[in-house]
């Protein structure tokens, strides 16, 4: 089954070839003899019924800063591909809301992936809200005297944008803490929209796990560790990955969430685990592929394209 694939992300001719995922899923594409078409959201657009992207195919090889060859500027209609990737990075604003409204268009008949419904419906810390006994205590606000309410029932806590990413806007505050009244200001005048608060897990020092899932089933996980002195795991602030496996608690909670995520079309998609407790499910343009294909020779691409290629063969 040779596949025509599109792939809406962020420019392909600057990501890491060691880390995105994005790219390691173009070179799996690759190999099982599909074809690739690459364009960036701003270049989407809805003309007279049909939804039209501007880009390029594109063709993928892991070699240091020769990592893509671009064909020729071509105007094509989503619904002539087999398969479109939503991976443009977050934040999840309205632009990012948009894009899903557009390919919500052309999916089925186009396999989005993830389906742009749900991933509309089903932002990162705000699933987690439908498995209430798997997190741990949580506030979504704006009002400054709630979260303060919030944090002297449970002492140290997370505040963190409701719709950031990658660890931005992430902080821990402690009972002492006297910046909150002023960081929810800060935040009130940037946007309209609430924070989410969290209990502080302290075993956050010894990492934050990342559990890659397709389809709903777990295929394995890296550990993030963050750097001395920082609240934050994430890579993309210095966290650093280490190799690990999963718990009979981590493997329940996969248990509990998996079917909801194959029912939602959600295929490829990251939870976040600290200490046992569920913190995120990420649909948007999850990570943590290669890491995992590293550490324990797990090629989470490969089984990610076989349930798209059943999922395809179905429709």
């Amino acid at each position: 089954m040779s596949l025509y694939v599109a792939l809406q992300m962020d420019p392909i001719e600057d990501v890491s070839i060691h880390a995105d995922s994005t790219f390691r899923i173009g070179l799996e594409a690759q190999a099982r003899g599909h074809r690739l078409f690459q364009y960036t959201v701003d270049q989407l657009r809805y003309d007279e019924g049909r939804v039209i992207a501007r880009g390029r195919p594109v063709t993928l090889r892991r070699e240091e800063g020769s990592h893509v060859t671009f064909g020729d500027w071509a105007e094509v209609d989503l619904s002539d591909f087999d398969v479109v990737w939503l991976r443009q990075d977050p934040p999840f604003d309205m632009g990012y809301v948009t894009s899903t409204h557009l390919l919500d268009r052309v999916h089925p008949g186009t396999l989005v992936v993830n389906d742009p419904f749900w991933v509309r419906n089903c932002p990162e810390k705000l699933m987690v809200l439908d498995f209430p006994d798997l997190t741990p205590p949580t506030m979504i606000a704006r009002d400054p005297a709630a979260i303060r309410a919030f944090r002297d029932r449970h002492g140290d806590i997370i505040v963190k944008p409701l719709y950031g990413n990658g660890g931005a806007g992430v902080f821990h505050l402690d009972p002492d803490d006297r910046n909150l009244s002023a960081l929810l200001e800060l935040f009130a005048g940037i946007n309209r929209e609430p924070m989410i608060a969290q209990k502080y897990i302290h075993a956050v020092s010894q990492g934050d796990k990342r559990i890659i899932l397709v389809d709903g089933e777990p295929v394995g996980a890296i550990n993030r560790v963050p750097q001395v002195g920082e609240a934050r795991s994430n890579m993309h602030v210095g966290g650093r990955a280490e190799k690990i496996g999963l718990t009979d608690r981590e493997y329940e909670i996969c248990k509990r969430i998996g079917p909801v995520l194959r029912e939602k079309g959600l295929i490829f998609t990251g939870i976040d685990v600290i200490d046992g407790w569920l913190t995120e499910i990420n649909v948007t343009s999850p990570t943590g592929i290669q890491e995992l294909e590293r550490f324990d020779g797990i090629n989470a691409a490969e089984k990610i394209w076989e349930a798209i290629e059943k999922r395809v063969a179905a429709a």
